[in-house]
C-alpha cells in the first residue's frame, strides 16, 4: 500500500468520530476494572502522554446482560454505533488512526462516550486489538474459543474478571502471540512499548524474519535495555515504520522499551501494522472521485480504470480537516478510502478538486496566437468599461474550442464573446 500523508486534524466537531462499540463484544468498553492512566510517526511522540488523573469510568450500562457466547451488551444487536467521543479535544493527532480502526471494529471507545487517549492501555486490551486486527474477531468470540480451558496460572482470574477475553487469549495462543515461557496472562499489566512491538510483529507472522535480525546494532542510547532475543523484533518494526524512537534536542536517540503505551499511541501502532496486514474483508484504495450519488462512489484509479464502491451508511468523511458528508465531496477530489466488508467506511480527501471559476467576457479581439499545429493557443480580448476605459484580458484556448458563427471572421478587431473556466476559453461566439 502506498504510504499516505498524515495530516493534523485541527477542527473537530461535536460528532467527530465514528465509534463502532460492539454492544455484545466490546472488549475495551467493559474493562472497567482497569483505570490506569506527537505522534508515533515523528520525534518525541510521548509529548502528549500525560496521565489523565480524572479518568474514572463505570462503563457497563444498566441494561447490559452477560451472554456466554456474546459478552456484555445488548444481545439483539451485534454493533452499537456511536458518533461522538466526549474527550475528542484530546484526540487530535491520533484521530485519523482511531477512526479507521473504529470503523473496522478493531479499537473502540467506552460506553460513557469517551476514548481516553492518554490512558495507559493494558495487555489484555492490546492483545484483543491485535487479534481483531488479524481478522480473527469472529473466531475469538465463538462459543468454542470462549469455552477454552486455559493453562495459565492466572486463567481463573481472567475468566472471572474478563470473561469476554477468554476466546481472545485462546486465539492468541493458537497464533503464537505468547512466548513459550509465559506462564501468566497478566491482563491488567500495562502494555509496554517493547511488549507491544513484539506482539504486533508476531501478529504479522514475521517472527522468523525478526529473529534473523537479532544481531542488529540498534542506534539507541538505551539499546542495552532491550533483551538480545527481542532486538530483531524492534529492528523489523523500525524498518516497517510501525514504531519509532525518540530524539531529544541534542540528537540523543532512545527507544524506551519499558515505557507504558497510551490508548492513542496504540491506535497509531495498530494502524501502521494494519498497513502491513493481508486484507481481511478490508481494502485501502486511492483514486479521484468521478461521481457520488445514491449511496455509491465511482472513482478513477491511477491506471485510469473506474471502480464503483458501495458506501456504508455510517461512513466517516474528512474534507478540509473536518467531518463532512457525501454531499460535500466534489468530482475531482483525490480520495483515500478504506472499505470493510465490501463497503466504504472511511474517506479522506487528500487533495481537493480544483475550484472551477467560470467566466463570460464580451470584447474585441486584440491578438490571436497559434501553436505549431496551427491551432489557436491564446486569445487577447479588449473589454470597454462603463467609464470608456479599456481592460485587456489574455486567455488560453482549449484545444477543442468551439467557434459559434462565421469562423472566417475570427480576426483582430472582431467583437466576440468568450466563455470558459479556470482561465481557458471553451467557446468563442462571433458577434
Amino acid at each position: 500500500m502506498t504510504k499516505k500523508t498524515l495530516w493534523k486534524k485541527t477542527a473537530v466537531t461535536a460528532t467527530a468520530v465514528l465509534m463502532l462499540a460492539s454492544g455484545a463484544t466490546s472488549a475495551f468498553a467493559h474493562s472497567n476494572d482497569y483505570d490506569n492512566g506527537k505522534n508515533g510517526k515523528g520525534k518525541n511522540w510521548d509529548q502528549h502522554d500525560k496521565k489523565n488523573k480524572n479518568d474514572k469510568d463505570d462503563d457497563r450500562d444498566d441494561d447490559d446482560k452477560w451472554d456466554k457466547n456474546k459478552g456484555w451488551g445488548d444481545n439483539d444487536n451485534k454493533y452499537k454505533v456511536k458518533w461522538n467521543f466526549e474527550d475528542e479535544d484530546q484526540l487530535e493527532w491520533a484521530l485519523e488512526y482511531i477512526m479507521r480502526l473504529a470503523a473496522k471494529g478493531v479499537f473502540t471507545g467506552y460506553e460513557d462516550g469517551t476514548f481516553k487517549p492518554k490512558q495507559h492501555i493494558s495487555r489484555i486490551e492490546t492483545l484483543t486489538a491485535a487479534v481483531r486486527l488479524m481478522g480473527l474477531r469472529a473466531q475469538a468470540e465463538s462459543a468454542e474459543e470462549m469455552g477454552t480451558e486455559l493453562n495459565f496460572k492466572d486463567a481463573d482470574k481472567l475468566k472471572k474478571k474478563y470473561p469476554w477475553a477468554v476466546g481472545y487469549v485462546s486465539v492468541a495462543l493458537e497464533n503464537d502471540l505468547f512466548a513459550e515461557t509465559e506462564t501468566e496472562i497478566k491482563p491488567e499489566q500495562n502494555a509496554t512499548r517493547l511488549w507491544s512491538t513484539i506482539l504486533l510483529i508476531k501478529s504479522l507472522k514475521l517472527e522468523e524474519e525478526a529473529k534473523a535480525l537479532n544481531n542488529t546494532k540498534l542506534d539507541f542510547k538505551d539499546a542495552k535495555e532491550i533483551p538480545a532475543g527481542s532486538v530483531g523484533y524492534v529492528a523489523l518494526a523500525l524498518q516497517k515504520g510501525i514504531i519509532t524512537g525518540y530524539e531529544d534536542k541534542h540528537g540523543n536517540k532512545t527507544f524506551r522499551p519499558n515505557q507504558p503505551v497510551t490508548r492513542a499511541e496504540l491506535a497509531a501502532l495498530l494502524d501502521r501494522t494494519d498497513n502491513e496486514m493481508p486484507d481481511h474483508d478490508a481494502r485501502a484504495i486511492q483514486g479521484t472521485l468521478k461521481t457520488a450519488a445514491n449511496g455509491a462512489l465511482t472513482i478513477v484509479q491511477s491506471d485510469n480504470t473506474e471502480l464503483a464502491l458501495a458506501v456504508d451508511p455510517t461512513v466517516f468523511i474528512f474534507r478540509d480537516d473536518k467531518k463532512a458528508t457525501i454531499a460535500d465531496l466534489k468530482a475531482g477530489d483525490k480520495l483515500f478510502i478504506r472499505t470493510y466488508q465490501n463497503k466504504v467506511v472511511f474517506i479522506e480527501v487528500t487533495e481537493k478538486a480544483p475550484v472551477s471559476t467560470a467566466f463570460t467576457e464580451l470584447g474585441v479581439i486584440n491578438t490571436l496566437n497559434f501553436n505549431a499545429q496551427a491551432k489557436l493557443a491564446t486569445i487577447t480580448v479588449t473589454r470597454t468599461e462603463s467609464n470608456n476605459s479599456t481592460t485587456t484580458l489574455i486567455y488560453n484556448v482549449d484545444a477543442n474550442v468551439s467557434v459559434v458563427g462565421d469562423a472566417t471572421k475570427l480576426k483582430i478587431g472582431q467583437l466576440v464573446e468568450v466563455k470558459g473556466e479556470n482561465g481557458t476559453v471553451k467557446t468563442i461566439t462571433i458577434k
